[in-house]
């Protein structure tokens, strides 16, 4: 079989205390040699385990998954162009032209998640197959409707429920310098929101913002000259920071949307309506690893970046011990607690939200569901098809074929209990 010698990644090793010690997990380096967290093996945590109604998901992003990206009339998104026009960028010189191939197979997809016992399911809309111009007045292509409304209708045949992100970073090549997300949204949520019931406006609006911006690692690709990173030029000082601005009046605008014409709520107030503020009814929390932070002294001659502006110097290791072990991506250590740490910052610091787990307990963190990431190996971004983040092998050499890995068997033992919904 092909996953025989790719035992496994990141699912039993990233948990969060309970849910965190429940995905404890298997973690694979790049030898394939496994890590196996026996201080976790005796522990018995099934479904019941959480509260009534707790969701348990996995989740995805378009460009990383979809595939076809030349077919049925969808157009081409920043990744797009990047991906072809840097492959130097690229750590194996690939594209998510085919990506998983999710595009034709997601029935497949769907089967597997029903036969793991999963909840739910998170994926991201392709904005450039839905408005291939970027543009509602460029034209809506019918057949990314179609595509999506036969996802849809298939999760929800299946018992799964829809969970949907807006934007996952795949901006409309046609967009680069222009600005349409409303009417976009308002596209989604006018075809798609009689189904779907959770929206996930932006999928982390940091790293988008910073690796597209302002080390230009990630597309677009922008940094300043000075860096000596060959970019595609831009100003690091400045451009991280408009694009957060963009994204985070994206995200209000699109939430006030919804909330005032999709969803039966009373009228706003004036204050209530101020942008950004309160325009969230959950926090989608993303988790990997931790690292460590001190003070970063710069020299006054520093040029102006998000870097030099946070003055922080992040590093993985303290007196030469590393914070935990390193999994199969260079900038990945394993450490369940962060996650932990992390939701009791959030319940702290912002008065106790609803959370999601949209990537990868108890003491009163109100958290509502955890989804996987990922429920297939697929296109690790810069990092190509080099990096396996899937709860099940995908074979790139056969035609995508799927073969289940530990972690897909382990997720479905853990799951065997049907909630009574």
């Amino acid at each position: 079989m092909a996953y025989t010698n790719q035992k496994d990644l990141s699912l039993l090793n990233l948990g969060f205390l309970l849910l965190l010690l429940l995905i404890g997990s298997l973690v694979s380096e790049s030898n394939g040699k496994v890590i196996i967290p026996t201080q976790y093996a005796s522990l018995h945590l099934n479904r019941t385990s959480f509260p009534p109604g707790f969701i348990f998901g996995t989740a995805s992003s378009s460009y990383q998954y979809e595939g076809a990206a030349n077919e049925d009339g969808r157009g081409p998104s920043i990744w797009d162009n990047f991906t072809h026009k840097y492959p130097e960028k690229i750590t194996d010189g690939s594209n998510g032209d085919v990506a998983i191939d999710e595009y034709h197979r997601y029935k497949e997809d769907v089967g597997i998640m029903k036969e793991m016992n999963l909840d739910a399911y998170r994926f991201s809309i392709s904005w450039s197959r839905l408005l291939p111009n970027g543009k509602v007045s460029g034209g809506v292509n019918k057949k990314g409707i179609k595509y999506y409304n036969d996802l849809i209708d298939e999760l929800i045949a299946k018992g799964l429920k829809p969970f949907v992100t807006l934007f996952h970073w795949d901006t409309p090549q046609a967009l680069e310098e222009d600005e349409h997300f409303k009417e976009y949204a308002e596209l989604c949520f006018k075809e798609f929101g009689d189904r779907v019931k959770h929206w996930i406006t932006l999928n982390e609006p940091w790293s988008y913002a910073v690796g597209g911006y302002a080390t230009g690692y990630a597309a677009p690709g922008r940094c300043s000259v000075w860096q000596k990173l060959n970019c595609t030029g831009g100003d690091s000082g400045t451009e991280p920071y408009l694009v957060i601005h963009h994204q985070l009046i994206s995200h209000a605008i699109a939430v006030k949307l919804y909330r005032d014409k999709y969803q039966r709520l009373p009228k706003f107030t004036k204050e209530e309506a101020k942008v950004v503020k309160g325009s969230f009814d959950f926090v989608g929390l993303n988790y990997y690893t931790t690292s460590y932070a001190a003070y970063a002294h710069l020299p006054n001659n520093s040029f102006p970046s998000y870097n030099t502006d946070s003055r922080t110097n992040v590093t993985t290791e303290r007196n030469g011990v590393s914070i935990g072990p390193k999994a199969a991506s260079p900038w990945l250590r394993v450490y369940p607690l962060g996650i932990y740490n992390i939701l009791q910052y959030t319940k702290e610091k912002y008065n106790n939200p609803l959370i999601y787990i949209t990537e990868n307990g108890k003491d009163g963190v109100k958290v509502k569901g955890y989804f996987a990431w990922s429920l297939l190996d697929n296109y690790e971004w810069i990092s190509g098809y080099t990096v396996r983040f899937g709860i099940n092998f995908v074979d790139y050499k056969d035609h995508q074929k799927r073969y289940p890995k530990l972690s897909a068997h382990w997720f479905k033992n853990f799951l065997v209990k049907k909630k009574k919904y």
